[in-house]
């Protein structure tokens, strides 16, 4: 006769009631938090909620990409500051990602100079803190360059000064919403004919004549729309008023001095990434590629980085994620991102420190977590297939 085990034997039962009580006292332990933050926001006057976002802010910014003024409200400048790191992040992710692949496939050359040359400058940016580096780019490169009276000009059309780069400016005189739809027609069009000529050449072998100039459609629908509906385009060169210059586009040198930092930090890191991800790829396929006859260069773009991108990616979405971050520390140098503008500013305006900083956490850990995804998915797309 089998008689049924006592609870406390059964390991699924345990295993539940382990789970139960863990999360138990983690609720416990978040509810405790938020009573007490409430009861000592209470006892000390201090207003609480959301509502703060409604009222103006009062206050200008340097570097806006939409409409804002000193009557927006705070809300308005959360808006600003995300948009500002968003912008910075994402330059200088597409910028630290060409330079580290450069340098990392640099620091394999077969040529003793151009090896040296990757590998210096890899061990210098690396061990410098970042913070020094923002500082040397700010106030010992951009800082030290001439006052707006006495810029430097480019065919007296484009200027550089210490408070930034003026080039002209091309103003559309037309819908761009049209241009718009086009570029993006342009794209799902070349997409669509990248794709059809991989399923080719993996069925049959045979390759798509043309399919190379497939990513030029991109510039040529929004070109031939530009020309058929009779757009035109208007330069707007900046001008010296008063103590600065009006007028073009400008960037200002916090902008540069951050972007620059950012993406030198971390492309060092990046090419070490690189490197240790095309040594990870057996020398029997560098030797097979070559027996088929193909160059060095065809070997490192269709043999050796389709491989290497399985070792690359995971690292190289951590340094991603370490570039967004550290993109905080603009405000040492008073560029408006998030941190700056909504955690600095707007904190001490408002005095809703909770709020202000749960918002700007809960921004960065959204931002972090919509990289990992999309790395995460990039990454099983190249991930080897078993069969």
């Amino acid at each position: 006769m089998s008689s049924s085990p006592q609870p406390w034997n059964n390991p699924k039962l345990r295993a539940f009631a382990i789970q139960l009580a863990v999360l138990f006292v983690v609720g416990s332990f978040v509810w405790i938090v938020v009573d007490n933050t409430i009861t000592n926001l209470q006892r000390q006057n201090i207003a609480s909620g959301f509502g703060f976002l409604e009222n103006p802010a009062g206050f200008g910014i340097a570097l806006t990409l939409v409409e804002y003024t000193e009557q927006s409200s705070y809300g308005r400048a959360l808006l600003i500051g995300f948009l500002n790191t968003l912008l910075v992040a994402v330059i200088g992710i597409f910028v630290a990602t060409i330079l580290g692949f450069t340098l990392g496939i640099a620091r394999l050359s077969s040529n003793w100079l151009v090896a040296k040359i990757a590998t210096v400058y890899i061990e210098l940016v690396r061990n410098v803190p970042l913070l020094l580096q923002l500082f040397f780019w700010y106030f010992a490169v951009l800082r030290a360059l001439p006052l707006p009276r006495e810029s430097l000009s480019l065919l007296e059309i484009a200027f550089l000064n210490n408070r930034g780069i003026y080039v002209p400016a091309l103003l559309l005189e037309g819908n761009g919403l049209v241009l718009g739809l086009s570029a993006l027609v342009g794209a799902i069009s070349a997409w669509l004919v990248a794709r059809h000529a991989k399923h080719k050449r993996l069925q049959s072998g045979d390759s798509v004549k043309g399919a190379a100039f497939a990513p030029l459609l991109v510039i040529a629908l929004p070109v031939l729309a530009f020309l058929v509906l009779g757009m035109g385009l208007k330069a707007e060169i900046p001008t010296l008023q008063g103590f600065g210059f009006k007028g073009g586009w400008s960037l200002i040198p916090e902008f540069v001095s951050l972007l620059l930092a950012l993406s030198f930090y971390t492309a060092a890191f990046i090419a070490e990434n690189v490197r240790s991800g095309i040594l990870a790829v057996s020398k029997g396929q560098t030797e097979a590629a070559r027996a088929l006859g193909l160059k060095p260069t065809p070997i490192l773009r269709l043999v050796i980085i389709p491989q290497a991108l399985r070792v690359i990616i995971p690292p190289l979405t951590s340094q991603y994620l370490n570039l967004t971050k550290n993109s905080s520390l603009a405000v040492a140098i008073a560029y408006p991102d998030l941190v700056s503008v909504f955690s600095g500013t707007v904190l001490n305006q408002t005095g809703q420190a909770v709020e202000v900083i749960a918002i700007t956490m809960t921004i960065y850990l959204s931002l972090s977590l919509f990289t990992s995804l999309v790395m995460n998915w990039y990454n099983r797309h190249m991930a080897l297939v078993e069969r």
